[in-house]
């Protein structure tokens, strides 16, 4: 039995994922396949590295932090987020609060960061075999949200945020051989995603990236309908999603210490179901 695990990044929403990784942490619960996008990747690698609360502190603390994310990178650097400074100072085996990668490197479970070409709005799933210590370039590339950021090169190829290739990989996960699933969203199930910031992103990068802002126009239709494949998964007994009621108000880049702690919450609580759904599973085999 092969059992993955799919967290889709939102932002600052992913805080609510942390709370779900933190509880399977807390809980000894283990995946054999993992896959990251945006936030999501860099959530998956702190639980894949056995580091209970390290992405907590970068949601409840270092976003915070001018450096992390403000109108000043965008200004000087042409990107919102520095990508450099959340996945190198801060990352780094010298740095704050370092990622163990040799941890990262021998744990078992397959782990895949999903990123998109921003040349062909293809989606690139990265592995193990792209990160080595202190070059951890394929989180900084998934993360990168079209025009708020600008998009991180990795060998010539510039890439931009995951969600525009692939935004939930559920289908993925089952091509790479798994035969059950957890999806964690980071907003309701039931909440379809409109289509209306996309394309006011898409129109500031369409001069030069036009088919990554053709994408992106559409991706609010391409995550709905992964979602609703999901949903079908869930409906045969192979899939579960997991996903807030509400977002306590918490959006992709609006921080707010309570807010986020609440959202959080949610997280660790729903974590209690996954403790369910492998017991079920585990009661078919």
């Amino acid at each position: 039995m092969k059992t993955g695990v799919v967290d889709v990044g939102g932002g600052l929403r992913g805080i609510y994922a942390v709370g779900v990784l933190d509880y399977c942490m807390d809980h000894n619960i283990r995946f054999d396949l993992g896959i990251g996008v945006s936030a999501g990747s860099a959530n998956l690698a702190s639980y894949a590295a056995d580091q209970r609360g390290r992405n907590y502190q970068f949601y409840l603390e270092y976003s915070f932090r001018k450096q992390y994310m403000s109108m000043r990178n965008f200004i000087l650097k042409r990107s919102f987020i520095d990508m450099d400074y959340v996945y190198g100072t801060l990352s780094r085996a010298d740095g704050e609060n370092p990622l163990d990668y040799c941890a990262l490197r021998d744990n078992p479970m397959e782990f895949y960061v999903v990123a998109a070409d921003a040349q062909t709005g293809q989606a690139r799933y990265f592995d193990k075999c792209d990160i080595s210590q202190d070059n951890y370039n394929i989180f900084k590339a998934s993360c990168s949200i079209p025009f708020v950021c600008r998009p991180y090169e990795i060998q010539g190829i510039p890439y931009y945020d995951g969600a525009l290739g692939d935004p939930v990989p559920v289908e993925k996960a089952f091509q790479l051989g798994c035969d059950y699933v957890v999806v964690i969203l980071t907003k309701p199930e039931g909440e379809l995603r409109t289509s209306e910031k996309d394309e006011k992103l898409a129109a500031r990068i369409r001069k030069k990236y036009p088919i990554a802002a053709e994408k992106l126009c559409r991706r609010a239709e391409t995550y709905n309908k992964s979602v609703a494949i999901a949903q079908k998964y869930v409906c045969q007994g192979k899939a579960l999603i997991l996903s807030p009621d509400n977002t306590c108000g918490v959006s992709t880049l609006k921080k707010d210490r309570i807010s986020l702690q609440h959202l959080y919450d949610k997280g660790y609580g729903d974590g209690k179901k996954l403790s369910n759904f492998l017991r079920s599973i585990n009661q078919r085999q």
